[in-house]
């Protein structure tokens, strides 16, 4: 009997539904005031891609490649980036129109704290943020997560066990 395989798609769409509770978590709980919460998110997005390249190898008792196991975590990578991407622009347009004052109210903040910004600055820097809200983060998204991704993939690739078996190997003469 053959194992079943769990594919890069499953295995992404998966992977972003946790990312997507993770945020909706921050949004209500207001923890969008701490940035640094954000590197939890790729830290699940590591894990995860390092978790879907493992999963594979186990599933096909390590008879794979590094290539096959970078290839199944980048395609998952994929899958998680394009519907991240479409959960983003919703919950900016759609589902929480306020997310970009709420944005915008945490970047004058830090703005001002910082003191090294006049207020015209400051006010000419939110302008150009907001009319370009949705550009900045879908640029994001993908950048973030193509790199978080490749080195994910690369570091489950590596991790993961390896014994390919020759398919020419052990053919009687």
């Amino acid at each position: 009997m053959e194992n079943k395989v769990t594919t890069p798609q499953v295995k992404g769409f998966i992977i972003s539904l946790i990312l997507i509770v993770y945020g909706l978590v921050i949004y209500f709980a207001d923890g969008m005031k701490h940035p640094e919460l954000s590197y939890v998110q790729y830290a699940i997005f590591l894990a995860g891609i390092i978790w879907a390249c493992v999963s594979y190898s186990n599933q096909l008792n390590a008879n794979v490649t590094f290539g096959n196991l970078f290839a199944h975590g980048f395609k998952a990578t994929a899958v998680i980036t394009i519907i991240i991407l479409i959960y983003s622009i919703l919950a900016i347009k759609v589902l929480f129109p306020d997310m970009i004052d709420k944005i915008m109210q945490i970047s004058r903040q830090k703005m001002e704290e910082s003191g090294k910004v006049s207020d015209s600055q400051i006010e000419q820097s939110l302008a150009m943020v907001k009319d370009h809200i949705v550009l900045i983060t879908v640029i994001q998204i993908i950048v973030g997560f193509a790199i978080v991704g490749a080195i994910s993939s690369l570091i489950g690739a590596a991790i993961a066990k390896k014994k390919p078996q020759d398919p020419f190997g052990n053919q009687p003469i």
